[in-house]
């Protein structure tokens, strides 16, 4: 099978899927045709579908099936919630229960006439494992009858494999628990702990939280870091909290998920130890956090959101300020150097997230060259979220991925 059935745009070569581990990756995946074209241009339903369909095709590469999907994890650009986007994708997914699906509103993608990429994460043959578990969600009942879709999957536990789907604090009708942001916090991390409970698993066995919150400061950043972080002993996972711009339901202030591995000895459910670097150059945040930078477990390296802040320090400080293409070369030496811990580099990753200042289509060209140019050679599967704004103007990018241990 042609590994061009359908390429990103501006991309001069990369890889659709690749695995590490146990698990395979579909970067962000879009309506695409074999030059890099938007098939539907700003029709949410055909492109969703489009999508699954790429992805499907990816998965194929790597002998896997959209059967084998654990988590999707969807980036829209347009005016509807996230339960719309959410069923317009599962009438495309097959399989029950669905994977569990991550949603999150932008106002940009990353091409012109994109209104939806959608990443995955595969494990081959799950659905046939001795060790399934799942726990179900109910779609609130205002609609439930519009969409067609009475539940979805929260959690999904494939083998030592687990995927929380995000979520904002909204209780089982679709209302705002609280209109306080810490408040919201702690009611999102508490539902995912009694997800992974019902698992057979913790947040202690994380190994990525991805979140979103409001704000371009440090002082509307920390309480809610303090908030989450509080779920979590040291050692924490790596983490990546990004600013957001939209969230559903009005009021919504955060949207935090979780990724986590456990394993099963004999009857019993048991931690999976992991292995973390951290160089002296690799900086630190500026409030005491449990995170690690890096971890390594079961052949896959699983990176936390590398950001362009002042080397070997805990200030805060940002290096290049405003500069894109500089800080993104300069945030890629942080993933070099974490990477070069385990005797990896660039070019074992097997995927990568970036978000990134943008205000139109240069911007993505110029950030995907200086990818290019640090990764070395042909990009892993790749998700590109284009941002109005970063954590400041200083701030311009931020970078995770997973590679090949």
């Amino acid at each position: 099978m042609s590994d061009r059935i359908w390429i990103l745009p501006e991309v001069a070569t990369h890889h659709q899927s690749a695995s590490a581990g146990p698990l395979t990756f579909v970067g962000g995946a879009g309506d695409l045709d074999a030059t890099g074209g938007i098939r539907n241009p700003h029709d949410l339903d055909a492109q969703a579908g489009g999508a699954v369909r790429a992805i499907g095709e990816a998965l194929a590469t790597e002998l896997c099936t959209l059967e084998d999907v654990v988590r999707i994890k969807a980036y829209y650009t347009a005016d509807v919630g996230d339960w719309d986007v959410i069923a317009a994708l599962a009438r495309h997914l097959p399989g029950d229960p669905l994977p569990a699906i991550s949603t999150v509103p932008e106002p940009l993608q990353p091409f012109d006439g994109q209104v939806i990429q959608v990443q995955a994460i595969a494990c081959r043959g799950w659905r046939e494992s001795a060790d399934v578990r799942f726990v179900h969600r109910p779609v609130p009942a205002p609609v439930r009858e519009r969409l067609g879709l009475g539940e979805v999957t929260a959690g999904l536990r494939a083998g030592e494999f687990i995927a929380v789907a995000n979520r904002t604090a909204v209780d089982d009708d679709g209302r705002i628990l609280s209109a306080d942001p810490v408040e919201q916090s702690h009611a999102v991390m508490a539902m995912h702990e009694r997800t992974l409970d019902a698992l057979g698993a913790s947040l202690q066995d994380s190994v990525k939280m991805e979140g979103y919150y409001f704000g371009t400061t440090l002082e509307e950043w920390a309480p809610l870091a303090k908030a989450r972080a509080s779920h979590f002993r040291e050692p924490g996972p790596p983490a990546t909290v990004v600013p957001c711009h939209r969230l559903h339901p009005e009021g919504a202030r955060t949207k935090i998920g979780v990724l986590a591995m456990r394993g099963r000895r004999g009857s019993f459910d048991k931690y999976i130890p992991r292995l973390d670097v951290w160089p002296d150059r690799v900086w630190d945040w500026p409030i005491p956090l449990p995170y690690r930078q890096a971890i390594c477990l079961r052949d896959m390296i699983w990176l936390g959101g590398q950001v362009p802040h002042t080397p070997f320090t805990n200030d805060g400080g940002r290096v290049m300020p405003g500069d894109l293409v500089a800080q993104t070369r300069f945030t890629m030496s942080f993933v070099e150097d974490l990477l070069r811990g385990f005797d990896r580099s660039p070019s074992d990753l097997k995927l990568m997230v970036c978000y990134y200042t943008s205000t139109g289509s240069d911007d993505t060209r110029a950030f995907l060259d200086t990818l290019t140019a640090t990764v070395g050679g042909t990009l892993p599967p790749i998700t590109l979220v284009p941002k109005p704004m970063m954590h400041s103007p200083e701030n311009t990018v931020e970078i995770w991925g997973v590679a090949q241990a």
